[in-house]
C-alpha cells in the first residue's frame, strides 16, 4: 500500500514587510494573479487571530481581489428585481432566511417574509445589504 505524505504548509510571516517579501501586493491582471490573491487571504483567515501587519496586507489583498472581481466576474443584475438580487446574493454567499435577519438585526422570521415577499425592505435595510454585499444599494430596489 502506498505512503502519502501531505504537504505541511508553512505558518505566514507576522510582519507586513516579510508578507510582502512573500508575496507582493499588486494589480491583479489574470486569473492565476486572483488565485494566488485569494489563497493567501483564504491562508490568512485561517490562521486564527491576526497581527497589525498581517491585518493591513489581508486588506491590501481584498481590495485587490475586489477590485478584480468588480471588472472581471461582476454580476449583472439589471434584469433582476430587488428581491431576485437579494435571493442571489444570499445563495452566492451560501446564506439563509434566518442569517438574513441576523445581517438586518431583525426578528428571525422578517428574514423569511421578506424573501417570500410578505414585508418590504426598509431604507435602514438596504443600507445594511448594501454594506455586507458591497453593492449599490438600487439593486434591492424594484
Amino acid at each position: 500500500m502506498p505512503v502519502v505524505t501531505r504537504k505541511r504548509k508553512t505558518s505566514l510571516p507576522k510582519q507586513f514587510r516579510e508578507l510582502v517579501q512573500l508575496m507582493p501586493p499588486q494589480a491583479i491582471l489574470d486569473e492565476v494573479q486572483y488565485d494566488n490573491n485569494v489563497e493567501m487571504i483564504d491562508r490568512l483567515m485561517a490562521g486564527g487571530r491576526l497581527t497589525r501587519g498581517q491585518s493591513i496586507y489581508l486588506e491590501t489583498l481584498v481590495q485587490l481581489v475586489q477590485a478584480y472581481d468588480a471588472a472581471h466576474h461582476a454580476i449583472d443584475t439589471s434584469d433582476l428585481g430587488g428581491i431576485e438580487s437579494l435571493k442571489h446574493l444570499l445563495e452566492e454567499n451560501q446564506m439563509n432566511a434566518s442569517d438574513l435577519a441576523r445581517v438586518l438585526e431583525v426578528h428571525p422570521s422578517l428574514g423569511s417574509k421578506i424573501l417570500k415577499g410578505e414585508r418590504s425592505l426598509t431604507v435602514a435595510h438596504i443600507k445594511k445589504l448594501a454594506t455586507r454585499f458591497k453593492v449599490r444599494p438600487e439593486i434591492f430596489i424594484d
